[in-house]
């Protein structure tokens, strides 16, 4: 893969920034970052890729942002056997429960959860957060 799409939704800018250390993390490796809110891409543009990252905060009760990230997830999910997928995102509340639930709904139609897991962190990315993302977006570059 020459290109890495990393496709997000943010609506205070923290998933965001957290899209942007994925970003920093591929382009580190050597590899092209194609760095998209989820309104600029469609679920077709990423069907014949073998990998890339999704992130999308907790939104109500610990579940995806459910206006665009959701519909764009689930068209998504025909196509992601055999997929490895790096998951992202920020939380305000909970223990990212929400989270785990997209690994395991990610694993269940056939993608690699990229790390095992996704990475989360409380509110705004601390410098650890940001090196986690940086480390998600190497690993996706490797493929």
């Amino acid at each position: 893969m020459d290109k890495v799409y990393v496709v997000y939704w943010s609506m205070t800018g923290n998933t965001e920034a957290m899209a942007q250390a994925v970003a920093e993390g591929v382009e580190a490796a050597g590899k092209e970052a194609v760095l998209r809110s989820v309104s600029e891409v469609s679920a077709g543009e990423l069907k014949d890729l073998a990998g890339f990252a999704l992130g999308c905060p907790a939104m109500g009760d610990e579940v995806l942002e459910e206006g665009e990230f959701e519909p764009f997830v689930s068209e998504l999910e025909g196509s992601l056997s055999g997929k490895k997928v790096g998951l992202f995102g920020s939380y305000g509340w909970g223990d990212g429960q929400w989270m785990r639930d997209w690994a395991e709904r990610m694993e269940k139609v056939g993608a690699e959860v990229v790390g095992g897991e996704g990475v989360i962190c409380n509110e705004a990315p601390d410098d650890s957060a940001v090196a986690d993302c940086q480390e998600l977006g190497k690993a996706l570059a490797a493929l």
